[in-house]
């Protein structure tokens, strides 16, 4: 590599930070990485008790900087990717749950591909970057976009006969909405037809990811005259886990090492948590029941190496192309999972194994090889974070705050704190030593991971606490907006791709 090809991107860099729009347009490419429901079970995060093969995934962190203390806006796919997408929180706009088009309810907000778009970026995505379409994904902020092709028919309606699922193994017990209503005095899950998992006799490039990052790699391929925002939203490792043979090889039964469980880790939490803890009908106590807990995580765990697998191919992509150096790398996951840990299955809950993700930030001339922060972020960072780098006129009204202090120095601001909200008044803090929970009743948990990383010992109740949460509680919001609107309110066409209220019919 020659020391003017070194000195370009670090150059272009610096005057972007400056905030000095260069005039041939040097301002730096952005590749945008999102993994769905991707917990902290990544080799660089250390979150899985057992050997995760995460080889692509941990080689990217180990390029630039990772954030060690990274959270999502909300446990839930819909508010998470719209409080991204939009820099505004949750308990800004009222998103709480899938049960709302960000659209309508926020018909003025500029996204993040809209803001690139308006400051002269090429604007390329596909996969899941929004919540699913029809109605999350509007069409004219996309310069072009990939409509993927998801494995599963759980997102694909009536279409299980065209689908290529010959040599798909059902797992014993779990074939597709055929579960028994009680099995062993325990309930099934409240969504059989996405709660499955098993191999496929399937190339990785015939699977959904698989086509999306294809035409990602096209996309890298050819010559683009403006930067470029290219948002590339892989689904694994999403329900169903379904993935190819050989990701499920890497685990053997034998070797799959379950989460620690204590059987009381529930008897210090507010009625609030519990209620949180046994939604979806307690599965993981279905799964314990009928002996599909190893099986399970097994699959998590390969659908996870899968979905590290589409990164490499796409990395190594970028590296072989000509924006290599000069080309943002952004890998996020919109919310965690729980497998078991307190005595949940899913995500939907305000504790860590829901709230902590993966978050890499790679910007040539900026970070450097194998950094780490352990500053609690949130997310809703990259929105601000991005349009300093790439010299964004942004909308002036986003919550987050830009992580670019970060990345110059990661021992800055001790006392950032995160955000994270599970329906209205539900919202976690977490800083860089604790996590404070306060529910919309008054009710409280806190815990502190410097002592007590799997949060099995809720001390709120403490005198030393009070100090604590008193601190912790500044980050709470002033308010809390008001629900949105339910798709049920809207009629909508996906011809035109617009909404309707239904009163006004």
């Amino acid at each position: 590599m020659s020391a003017l090809r070194t000195l370009f991107p670090m150059l272009a860099t610096c005057l972007i930070l400056s905030g000095d729009c260069l005039a041939d347009d040097s301002r730096p490419n952005v590749l945008f990485i999102a993994v769905d429901d991707m917990n902290d079970w990544v080799g660089c995060l250390g979150g899985y008790p057992g050997k995760v093969h995460t080889p692509n995934i941990d080689k990217l962190a180990a390029r630039g900087m990772l954030f060690t203390n990274a959270h999502c806006p909300a446990p839930v796919c819909n508010p998470s990717r719209t409080a991204i997408l939009t820099g505004l929180r949750p308990s800004t706009t009222g998103i709480y749950d899938n049960g709302a088009w960000w659209r309508p309810a926020l018909p003025d907000a500029v996204s993040l591909p809209e803001s690139f778009q308006r400051n002269g970026y090429l604007v390329a995505g596909g996969g899941k970057v929004f919540h699913h379409t029809p109605g999350f994904n509007p069409p004219g902020q996309w310069d072009e976009y990939f409509q993927q092709v998801f494995d599963d028919p759980w997102h694909r309606p009536g279409s299980l006969e065209s689908l290529p699922v010959k040599g798909i193994h059902w797992p014993d017990g779990f074939p597709l909405n055929n579960l028994p209503n009680v099995k062993n005095g325990k309930r099934p899950p409240a969504n059989p037809k996405e709660f499955d998992w098993g191999p496929m006799a399937k190339a990785d490039s015939e699977m959904g990811d698989g086509q999306l990052i294809g035409w990602a790699q096209k996309f890298l391929r050819q010559k683009h005259e403006a930067p470029f925002f290219l948002a590339t939203g892989i689904f694994r490792p999403h329900l169903p886990w379904y993935a190819p043979r050989k990701y499920f090889d890497l685990y053997p039964l034998e070797e799959v090492v379950l989460p620690s469980v204590p059987a009381d880790d529930l008897d210090d939490i507010p009625e609030a948590g519990r209620k949180i803890a046994a939604y979806r009908g307690n599965e993981w106590e279905y799964l314990k029941a009928n002996h599909h807990w190893k099986k399970a995580v097994q699959a998590y765990l390969a659908s996870i190496s899968f979905a590290d697998a589409m990164v490499g191919l796409l990395i190594d992509e970028l590296e072989l192309s000509p924006y290599a150096e000069n080309t943002i790398v952004i890998l996020w996951s919109d919310h965690g999972w729980h497998l078991g840990e307190k005595h949940h299955w899913h995500k939907f809950t305000l504790w860590e194994e829901a709230t902590r993700v993966p978050l890499i930030v790679n910007v040539p001339g900026l970070t450097q090889l194998g950094q780490t922060c352990d500053r609690a972020v949130s997310l809703i960072d990259l929105y601000p974070t991005l349009s300093e780098l790439c010299a964004l006129q942004a909308p002036e009204n986003l919550d987050g705050q830009s992580l670019v202090p970060l990345l110059k120095d990661p021992a800055a601001q001790p006392n950032r704190t995160a955000l994270i909200t599970h329906g209205r008044g539900n919202h976690a803090v977490r800083s860089r030593s604790f996590r404070y929970i306060r529910y919309a009743d008054g009710s409280e948990e806190l815990y502190d991971h410097r002592v007590d990383p799997n949060e099995w010992t809720n001390v709120a109740g403490e005198d030393r606490a009070v100090a604590i949460k008193a601190r912790l509680r500044k980050s709470l919001p002033s308010a809390d907006a008001s629900p949105a609107p339910r798709k049920s309110r809207y009629l909508f066409d996906p011809q035109s791709y617009s909404w309707t209220e239904k009163r006004q019919q």
